[in-house]
């Protein structure tokens, strides 16, 4: 019986071992996110997720990326990723067909490969976590028609070429197709310098009659904090913006008025979850590393995590800047 209950408590002590994660995670095991702008409070948001699942299996996290929008620098540090031969590997994909090589490259050598944010289907990553960019382009063209006057001309920002704008920009168009009235006259690549929508937009508010532009829309992170600058110095600051991401300037702006929504992403959830699912493809990998799981029907990876979208405005914009704070 002495035997019994001692080889029970040694099984027992093992159990919880295993269950805390003590046995199998190690600070050995490095996992990294590669930004696309790891400048930008979002990037830095992710990263805060992405760090606080590795404290919490114990485990290695490095976050790399260029310091402005470059997918050439961002393919460099994708391969310095690899060469480090890490347990895995989340990525934004700034340019799929810059970066497509080294993701495939990545897979090609055993290093599991998530995407993070912005996708692409065609290479040999296991899956994508992240946001539904289409319906969540189509939330912020809904918001768009809702707020506008009939007849109303409407100003686009954008990055040209990023899978997740280029998503973004389809649902804008399909939300806005039910309104014909309400026209996109441009859409303006700022080529991953905000700068660009501030002049841009100081241009086009100056503009009267016909060309009058009546509303404004940010695909990417940091335009909106420029093009609400831009409005706030105008004659006229009777146009409608909706910007992208919460970043404490485009909450300011929506309280201030000078924006009027934006639509609100999880990077901290992309970087948690992407951390998480990198340690459970490390631990329990698949047979076959680059295969095409999508169109398998006993896949035992999703093709797509959705990490949720809400639009922030000034009825719920508190709510959000008391979550930054708590988490600064």
């Amino acid at each position: 019986m002495r035997t019994i209950g001692k080889s029970l408590f040694i099984l027992l002590g093992v159990g919880a071992a295993v269950l805390s994660g003590c046995a199998r995670h190690s600070t050995k095991e490095v996992y990294y996110l590669v930004t696309a702008n790891s400048s930008l409070p979002y990037w830095q948001t992710a990263a805060q997720g992405f760090n606080a699942a590795a404290a919490q299996y114990q485990v290695t996290a490095r976050v790399v990326g260029p310091g402005g929008y470059d997918a050439q620098a961002e393919l460099s540090e994708l391969n310095k990723a690899v060469a480090a031969k890490p347990s895995g590997i989340l990525i934004s994909v700034a340019d799929a067909a810059v970066l497509e090589p080294g993701i495939n490259a990545a897979v090609a050598a055993g290093v599991p490969v998530i995407t993070v944010d912005s996708d692409d289907p065609a290479s040999r990553r296991l899956y994508f976590i992240g946001t539904n960019n289409l319906e969540a382009g189509r939330m912020g063209g809904r918001r768009l028609a809702e707020k506008l006057p009939k007849n109303a001309n409407v100003i686009v920002f954008t990055l040209t070429g990023q899978p997740n704008t280029d998503e973004r920009l389809r649902g804008v168009k399909d939300a806005l197709s039910d309104h014909p009235d309400i026209k996109i006259v441009n859409v303006i690549d700022v080529k991953g310098d905000p700068r660009t929508a501030f002049d841009q937009a100081q241009v086009l508010l100056g503009q009267t009659g016909p060309k009058k532009i009546d509303g404004f829309i940010c695909l990417d992170s940091a335009s909106g904090k420029m093009v609400s600058d831009a409005i706030a110095r105008a004659i006229d600051k009777n146009r409608v913006l909706v910007a992208w991401d919460v970043n404490p300037d485009t909450l300011n702006g929506i309280k201030s008025g000078t924006i009027d929504a934006a639509i609100a992403q999880k990077p901290y959830t992309m970087g948690y979850v992407g951390l998480r699912q990198l340690d459970q493809v490390f631990h329990n990998p698949p047979k076959q590393l680059d295969k095409d799981y999508s169109v398998d029907p006993f896949s035992p990876y999703p093709v797509f995590v959705d990490t949720g979208t809400s639009l922030v405005d000034k009825n719920n914009v508190d709510l959000y800047l008391a979550a930054g704070a708590a988490h600064k």
